[in-house]
């Protein structure tokens, strides 16, 4: 094995990567398997670089100095000649002061050209213009306008239109088109390989309490789902009052399962059709871009109209509150089944498709939080399909087995109020979640986290059979509210949809196009990957503005179930564990990949989630 050249702890010249600009960086690490060193720039940011990527200080200013005392007479530029002059000839440089000042203007004049000209291929390379100006010495703004892009657009048109005149005609001489032919043949050794190559590393920091915590989750988190649902069929749901466990042979029935299977399938179905755009996913490591279709309002559709079918036959859809918890354990034995066919297909995949956060090297971690990133099968992909479809859509077909059957059990020739806001507040989150599914790719599940137990089991089982518990729990606990009440929860839910939805599309439509016209009022802070931390609009008043309106939406969605029993607002409580949990890790990920620009954006917007209180 080949010993590492460079020491923890060691400041060296670190190239950025998919750029030929090299940053002092300071060496923390060094990883033996991969053999990649990480490093940390000067803004906090750090990122794994490989030892040709590296270079000495003291042979990067060889280097330079070695180019500043070329011979004068390859040099171009008047400016070094006359430095290169002896001391005994300042007369004749006088006597032609008049001509050569008029050499030294034009000169400076295509000087400053051809510096215009690379400027393009400088932004298109550079970490950030506030990264630059930090590593010269320049003050730097905190702030930008997304005005500034379209600006920066207009005044390069004139520079690019010059290039091509210069190129038509050959302005410049010879010496010094051979002299840029060389420093482009040399750009091309660094670029023309890949945008950006960045192999995988062993994940070193673990989650959910590493090995230990993830074994415990998989063991509590089917329990608790079961839990749930035994508590709900009780007469006092109280919290003290445990039920008693079922007979294991009651819990499985093959029919069940089927109808389960049918229904994965049927939703697998529906996403294959040729229907709706196909739109690419956020690059990966390898700097090479998903296709997904965006068609999940269709299959919701082509849903509603068989499950109208099925209605119009006289198919008793209550038949869900029967044998919920044997459709729970169906589903539970199928997502666990899945999980072990991505764990085991994913020993197979190449390194730069593993996850960043399930590499760890141990089954059980690897296991639980996904060891592939973006498992396919052909262009089927499997995470995706699951985060949406099967779950989210069986959440609403469930809410409507519960109104059936309240309807049915009870007598009613209506449902109840109650049922009726419950199944409206979550049928209109569901729709919107699939009426924007294309924001999904920029989520963490997608872009972070792999396909493994945890998203398997919180998709398939965890999203349809809690996320409807209120429902679940209407049936056999009937709650009487009053219009006014019914119009006062109402309203809650609209605010906090209303800050979900426009805080989602504020975030999206930036990260689409930051020069949008319609953004030009958003202020944003530049980061070293160029991407901008909105400081303005939701964004600029909680860091976290859509998890404040899920967590109101959550609310408004157990009131309806009164204040008799805990057991309906467990959803609420959940909630705001996980997110406040989703937010540590945000922020965690965000520090290491922003730096400097995350913690100034944590001064500008204190507040994570709650404004004035957390």
């Amino acid at each position: 094995m080949p010993s590492r050249k460079f020491a923890d702890g060691e400041v060296v010249m670190g190239r950025w990567p998919g750029s030929v600009l090299y940053y002092e960086v300071q060496v923390t690490s060094y990883d033996d398997v991969a053999h990649l060193y990480t490093v940390k720039y000067k803004d906090g940011t750090e990122l794994a670089l490989k030892e040709s990527d590296i270079r000495s200080q003291s042979s990067f200013k060889h280097r330079k100095s070695q180019s500043s005392s070329s011979s004068p007479s390859r040099r171009s530029s008047s400016r070094s000649r006359s430095r290169s002059r002896s001391p005994g000839r300042p007369a004749k440089g006088r006597r032609r002061s008049a001509s050569q000042s008029r050499e030294h203007k034009d000169d400076k004049k295509k000087t400053v050209q051809e510096t215009s000209l690379a400027l393009p291929v400088f932004i298109l390379f550079k970490p950030s213009e506030n990264n630059t100006k930090r590593y010269n010495g320049e003050p730097e703004s905190t702030e930008k306008n997304a005005t500034s892009c379209i600006i920066l657009e207009q005044k390069l048109k004139p520079d690019l239109e010059m290039k091509r005149v210069l190129e038509q005609y050959s302005l410049r001489s010879r010496k010094d088109d051979k002299k840029k032919e060389e420093i482009y043949s040399e750009k091309k050794t660094f670029v023309a390989v890949k945008p950006i190559e960045k192999v995988s590393t062993k994940t070193k920091d673990l989650e959910f309490g590493g090995r230990i915590g993830t074994f415990m989750l998989i063991l509590l988190l089917p329990a608790t789902v079961f839990y749930l649902l035994l508590m709900c069929k009780q007469d006092d749901p109280s919290l003290l009052n445990f039920p008693p466990l079922p007979a294991l042979e009651s819990l499985w029935d093959w029919r069940v399962f089927g109808i389960f299977i049918l229904w994965f399938f049927l939703q697998a179905a529906f996403y294959l059709l040729p229907i709706g755009k196909v739109v690419e996913g956020l690059p990966l490591s390898s700097g090479r871009k998903l296709q997904y279709r965006i068609n999940g309002f269709y299959a919701f559709i082509l849903t509603a109209a068989a499950i109208g079918v099925l209605l119009y036959l006289q198919f008793e859809l209550h038949y869900l509150y029967d044998h919920l918890m044997q459709f729970a354990v169906s589903a539970l034995a199928f997502s666990l089944a899945l999980s072990i066919y991505l764990y085991v297909r994913s020993l197979k995949a190449p390194e730069e498709e593993l996850a960043p956060g399930g590499n760890s090297g141990y089954f059980i971690y690897d296991f639980f939080t996904g060891h592939e990133l973006n498992p396919r099968i052909g262009s089927f992909d499997l995470k995706y399909f699951c985060e949406l479809r099967p779950g989210l859509i069986g959440w609403v077909v469930i809410n409507l087995a519960m109104l059936l059957a309240e309807m049915k059990i009870h007598n009613l020739s209506v449902p109840s109020l109650s049922m009726i806001l419950v199944n409206s507040f979550q049928l209109l989150y569901v729709v919107d979640a699939l009426w924007n599914e294309e924001a999904v790719l920029t989520t963490m599940d997608i872009t972070h986290d792999g396909f493994g137990f945890m998203l398997a089991f919180g998709d398939l089982v965890w999203v349809p059979f809690v996320y409807s518990l209120q429902a679940f729990y209407l049936v056999g606990h009937p709650t009487t509210i009053t219009w006014p009440v019914a119009a006062a929860i109402t309203v809650l839910n609209c605010i906090g949809y209303y800050i979900f939805r426009s805080a989602n599309s504020q975030k999206n439509n930036f990260r689409r196009n930051p020069a949008d016209p319609k953004l030009a009022n958003l202020k944003f802070i530049p980061t070293a990957t160029g991407k901008g931390l909105l400081v303005t609009g939701w964004w600029g008043f909680v860091r976290h503005p859509n998890y404040l309106g899920d967590i109101i939406m959550a609310l408004a969605w157990s009131l309806p179930c009164g204040f008799n029993h805990i057991l309906p607002y467990f959803y609420v409580i959940y909630f705001i564990c996980l997110l406040v949990h989703r937010e540590a890790r945000d922020e965690h990920h965000c520090k290491q990949k922003y730096g400097l620009a995350w913690e100034r954006y944590c001064q500008r917007v204190p507040y994570r989630i709650f404004p004035y209180i957390y």
